[in-house]
């Protein structure tokens, strides 16, 4: 299927790529399902893209490329409705705050992306942890 993304640009990609988000995502509640493009400037990052508003797109990145010591503790509830079986089965990724000023690019390390590729269920998930930061720094010196 081709896909117009939020730069404008034809995307091609399969409908079995297609990830759901049942409760969508924080701020876009009302959009179920994306997809996660490359961008091609720079392979650490991605584009959770809609496919029902082309003119949403989200900017990802894997949390573990930027804080090696990045941890997870997924909650029975969350296992059970993304319908995990094994810890292979999950992604994780966090949104990406974009600057001009590199120094002020942040990830939102408190509420990371859960998907299970398995299945392509997702969900968006608050951490019950002061460890981590909504706008942690990307680039640190």
């Amino acid at each position: 299927m081709k896909l117009k993304n939020k730069f404008n640009q034809i995307v091609d990609c399969d409908e079995k790529d297609i990830i759901i988000f049942e409760n969508g995502i924080f701020g876009f509640e009302n959009l179920k399902k994306f997809v996660v493009i490359p961008i091609e400037e720079n392979e650490k990052f991605k584009m959770l893209q809609s496919t029902e508003n082309d003119s949403i797109g989200i900017v990802i990145v894997s949390p573990f490329d930027f804080k090696k010591q990045y941890e997870i503790n997924l909650s029975d509830e969350y296992i059970e409705k993304l319908k995990i079986k094994e810890e292979r089965e999950v992604l994780v990724y966090t949104t990406v705050t974009l600057n001009s000023d590199i120094d002020k690019i942040t990830t939102n390390l408190k509420a990371p992306i859960i998907i299970n590729v398995c299945n392509n269920l997702a969900m968006q998930i608050i951490m019950d942890s002061d460890k981590y930061k909504i706008k942690e720094p990307l680039f640190k010196e």
